[in-house]
């Protein structure tokens, strides 16, 4: 781009060169947004950086101005994220295990441009990606996308479900076959990412890993179903009585708890759970759970002061499954 044509974008690379280069301890002085101006070919006097800052001002941006010989100059005030905030994404993207070590590190570097180049430095001081559990499947952004569309066009999905083999690779589930849903939700539960669907064959709510799902196609042509069943769904429910993400039939189950572990069964069924204090330093809790070997290992890990009250069927179900590790 000619000189003369950059010239009428100057107001443009000065909330850039703020944006990059300035932050509350670090402003920048009229001198260097005059140098990093002619590093992109923009000429400007310092008279007219001073009627720039206040026309952006004027426009809206919070430029804030120090006077000091010493370290006086402009900084960008607000901005559209605090770093407080970027560390809480950073440590989201992180720590999740279904973005692959790449896309974290991508995505990181993403996150690092919403904020000055030194605060950026901070960011990646914060930042431990090598070494942590990740998923390999790359492909996952492309099924993400690819679901997302699906529940906005309203139609159903078909797709191949992969396994772990002892090569650690992932092959087919069934010899191929091709599972057919309905997708209405995406959820993350216990580290891993899931869509939640719609068997019409099977009449039930299904879900499954987004990471192990391959060969997928939108179905334009088909119809979305499960809307009777979706109507009222809610999917914070689901996931908290779901343990695993693994299904099982489901029961209202009376569990008994002493005192001390009340934030353990907030944490897990969350605020709204009816819950009775029936004894001095115990109470009880009354949930919906899909019942599985994934619920009876949570109880396990609570140990023996958490009780099953009710019903006598899952009593008897927990006995099983502690006596079968036994022998």
């Amino acid at each position: 781009m000619a000189r003369s044509e950059n010239q009428k974008l100057k107001l443009l690379y000065e909330i850039k060169i703020l944006e990059k280069y300035s932050d509350e301890n670090h402003p920048i002085c009229t001198q260097e947004i005059i140098d990093k101006l002619e590093e992109n070919s923009v000429t400007a006097e310092r008279k007219t950086i001073y009627s720039d800052m206040q026309l952006l001002q004027d426009f809206g941006y919070d430029i804030n101005i120090i006077k000091s010989r010493t370290n006086g100059g402009y900084y960008l005030g607000v901005r559209e994220f605090e770093l407080p905030e970027l560390n809480l994404l950073v440590d989201a993207v992180q720590a999740s295990r279904y973005i692959t070590a790449a896309k974290s590190r991508a995505l990181i570097s993403k996150i690092e441009t919403l904020c000055s180049d030194t605060e950026a430095q901070e960011l990646r001081r914060q930042v431990y990606v090598r070494n942590r559990i990740k998923t390999d499947n790359e492909s996952i952004y492309y099924v993400v996308d690819m679901i997302h569309r699906a529940m906005r066009l309203g139609c159903r999905i078909a797709f191949q479900y992969m396994d772990w083999d002892m090569k650690k690779k992932l092959a087919p589930r069934r010899g191929g076959k091709i599972y057919e849903v309905s997708p209405w939700a995406l959820t993350c539960s216990d580290d891993n990412y899931y869509m939640v669907s719609y068997d019409g064959d099977a009449d039930i709510i299904k879900h499954f890993r987004v990471d192990k799902m391959g060969s997928m196609q939108v179905l334009e042509n088909k119809k979305r179903e499960g809307a009777d069943r979706f109507g009222e769904f809610d999917i914070a429910k689901y996931t908290n009585h779901v343990f695993g993400m693994y299904s099982g039939e489901e029961e209202k189950i009376t569990l008994s708890f002493p005192n001390e572990m009340i934030g353990i069964a907030l944490d897990r069924f969350g605020r709204d759970v009816n819950l009775f204090c029936t004894e001095p330093d115990r109470f009880h809790i009354c949930v919906d759970i899909e019942v599985s070997r994934q619920f009876y290992g949570w109880l396990t890990g609570l140990g023996p002061n958490v009780k099953i009250l009710s019903p006598d069927s899952v009593r008897e179900g927990y006995y099983e499954y502690l006596r079968s590790i036994i022998e």
